[in-house]
């Protein structure tokens, strides 16, 4: 065989091997553009399963359909989903009672929310997000009552308050609002509650999803005069996970970023300041 003809092979050769590196580099290299959820652990690949309330209650949750997107705990589950990578079509909701979810064991859903609030006592079942909502103390009283009329807190300073001894929400009618008499306490918010029924006291102080139920629910023509200013807040609420769930680090992430961009914030007031009709007094 001449030179010139092994020459030839030796060139085509190299030329097949340039190509087949070539090829396989292109098999093995990671795409230009990934959606976000393709990293993420779920309970069902490719969707995010949340959890709620059976039933689901307004403005969390309005009309108990969680699938709406409409009320503040809905529009905040859609809301994580999207900075997580998932569209709102790859968003299924599943049903827990209050307890179920926060019972130590296997998970049917990748996060709950349904008003939990973030304790000690319960982070050693549970995982809990950095809090998405803290509760506002809330002023509610009665049709007929003296504070049927109060629309700030300086018609609140001459009335008779009361409040569950020992409590955040005791703590804001003498931190906060100052009234010129000294406020009831009470065991209990049912106990207080019952005051107002029965007209022992004009007004209590609660936290706001405790002031929206019993207005809604539990009070004959009950009326919630609005929110204290944001010194005097409650509870915080988390989202629920499995117990060392992956999921956690990148939900604090999402939260975190609805926070700095205020879309959180922005959620509060639309469904739970003008949808829900209560006002922040000044």
């Amino acid at each position: 065989m001449s030179k010139f003809v092994r020459f030839r092979i030796k060139a085509a050769t190299s030329v097949v091997s340039v190509a087949l590196v070539a090829l396989l580099a292109a098999c093995s290299a990671t795409p230009a553009a990934t959606s976000t959820n393709s990293a993420l652990e779920t309970v069902t690949a490719g969707k995010l399963t949340v959890g709620t309330g059976t039933p689901a209650y307004s403005p969390w949750v309005i009309n108990d359909k969680p699938e709406s997107g409409k009320g503040f705990e809905s529009a905040v589950a859609y809301a994580v989903a999207k900075q997580l990578g998932f569209a709102a079509k790859d968003v299924v909701w599943v049903r827990t009672n209050f307890d179920e979810a926060i019972a130590p064991g296997p998970k049917n859903f990748d996060f709950n929310l349904q008003q939990y609030s973030i304790t000690p006592e319960r982070a050693k079942s549970i995982d809990f997000s950095s809090p998405y909502y803290q509760t506002a103390q809330t002023v509610i009283t009665v049709k007929g009552s003296k504070a049927a009329a109060v629309s700030d807190t300086a018609g609140l300073k001459g009335l008779l308050l009361g409040a569950a001894t020992g409590t955040t929400s005791y703590a804001a009618i003498t931190d906060v609002i100052k009234p010129s008499q000294k406020p009831l306490a009470f065991n209990s918010n049912d106990d207080a509650k019952a005051a107002l029924a029965n007209g022992q006291v004009d007004a209590i102080v609660v936290d706001l999803p405790t002031a929206i139920y019993l207005s809604q629910v539990e009070l004959t023509g009950g009326i919630i005069i609005g929110q204290l200013p944001s010194a005097a807040k409650g509870d915080q609420f988390g989202l629920v996970l499995d117990k060392g769930s992956k999921l956690t680090k990148p939900v604090n992430q999402a939260l975190a970023a609805l926070k700095a961009d205020g879309t959180l914030a922005a959620l509060e007031a639309k469904w739970l300041t003008t949808a829900a009709g209560v006002p922040v007094l000044k």
